[in-house]
């Protein structure tokens, strides 16, 4: 529904793309995907409260996994802050709003933008960078980020119906399975950086080094709340040093 609209306003020979990248109908879009997800946080919170009691979980237990989820999501918050800055000087903030509110990947999709604008002939951020060609790059982006929620809605079923299937069969494999989907994905992200550069290993040992030390003082002092704020320090440890190792 957003790019047939900036299609429509389009001009083939501008390149003031800021005239229709802040256009308030743009605005309403972002404004509209952050109310969905305030209304879904909203209403996951209550019914993670209300299914407390009957799996026996303490409403403290409940508190403290609400502010563990917040405070392990400050690091990651940081990267995706830092992508909608990069991304801001080429698709406006509207669209960044939106990017950075749904799921999907930055770069999958930046990729998408990237390739329509080549199709067109131009490059995103170049001289021949116009309305047009900058409506046909956010339609890409916006499809392939639809594309994911899509995928979502079809496929959720799906794996849930053959989860529960999985579960009375097989117990033990049910519990696994989840946590081993978890550590495969993260380790490929991990195994996919080290080999660009001896500063994408070293970020990779510091970054590990900082999770195993937060961890293991959260143990031998019982410092419960080191264990919520591990990610974050790693994570910000991390861009620290990377960071010097880069300007050194």
């Amino acid at each position: 529904m957003q790019t047939p609209s900036i299609l429509a306003q389009a001009n083939p020979s501008s390149t003031d793309i800021w005239a229709i990248a802040n256009s308030p109908f743009l605005w309403i879009c972002a404004l509209g995907v952050f109310a969905t997800i305030f209304v879904q946080t909203v209403l996951y919170v209550r019914a993670a409260k209300a299914a407390a009691p009957h799996v026996d979980m303490p409403l403290r237990e409940v508190k403290e996994s609400f502010r563990a989820g917040a405070v392990a999501s400050i690091g990651p918050s940081l990267a995706v802050v830092l992508v909608a800055i990069a991304l801001l000087a080429l698709f406006g903030t509207p669209a960044v709003l939106v990017r950075i509110g749904l799921i999907g990947s930055a770069s999958t999709e930046t990729a998408s933008a990237s390739i329509a604008a080549q199709s067109m002939g131009s490059t995103l951020g170049g001289d021949d960078y116009t309305q047009q060609v900058f409506a046909v790059a956010f339609m890409a982006m916006t499809l392939s980020g639809g594309m994911w929620m899509l995928a979502t809605l079809i496929l959720t079923p799906i794996l849930k119906r053959g989860g529960k299937t999985l579960a009375k069969r097989n117990p033990a494999a049910m519990a696994l399975i989840p946590t081993a989907a978890l550590l495969g994905a993260f380790s490929m992200l991990t195994v996919a950086e080290m080999p660009k550069s001896q500063i994408h290993l070293i970020l990779v040992l510091t970054s590990a080094g900082v999770m195993a030390l937060c961890l293991l003082l959260a143990k031998i002092l019982h410092a419960h709340w080191l264990k919520e704020w591990a990610l974050g320090f790693a994570i910000v440890i991390s861009i620290t040093v990377g960071y010097l190792l880069h300007t050194a």
